[in-house]
């Protein structure tokens, strides 16, 4: 399935579902932030994904950093809240997303690197580094209210 992301486009599709969904920032003890290569759309992003019936959202931050790196995580903070109408997202399968994420802050507790389907590479990166990643700006933004170290969580 291939995804497209639209931000504040006129000729974005209209969207058709509202997505809860959840990410982490999951850094190492060098202070390196673990991101994947998506295989829907090329572009670099945190872990992450939709809200199942049985998860909270914190635990659903945990379930998809397990399933799409193989890590488990412990949650630790909170970066913020991402709910920006003008970003849409467009799947080949008809499915037009408005997503609701929240970005939480973790590190890893245990598991092994594996990289799933949903992924073309999946690593640790240098906060250095992100600037020179093909990557949806509201990831970056993401990634910048982590790195500023924020004394409250970024609500938008």
């Amino acid at each position: 399935m291939v995804r497209t992301e639209y931000y504040d486009d006129p000729a974005a599709p209209e969207p058709n579902s509202l997505v809860v969904a959840a990410s982490a920032v999951v850094t190492d003890d060098q202070g390196r932030i673990l991101l994947q290569r998506r295989s829907d759309s090329g572009l670099w992003a945190l872990p992450g994904g939709g809200m199942e019936m049985t998860d909270s959202l914190p635990g659903c931050a945990v379930r998809e950093v397990k399933e799409e790196t193989g890590y488990d995580i412990e949650i630790t903070g909170l970066v913020g809240t991402y709910t920006d109408p003008r970003h849409v997202i467009a799947y080949s399968d008809g499915e037009v997303r408005r997503q609701f994420n929240v970005c939480f802050r973790a590190r890893i507790a245990g598991g092994d690197l594996t990289i799933s389907d949903e992924s073309t590479e999946v690593r640790f990166i240098s906060p250095s580094e992100l600037g020179s990643l093909p990557m949806h700006h509201t990831q970056q933004l993401r990634l910048q209210h982590a790195l500023e170290d924020r004394p409250l969580p970024y609500l938008g």
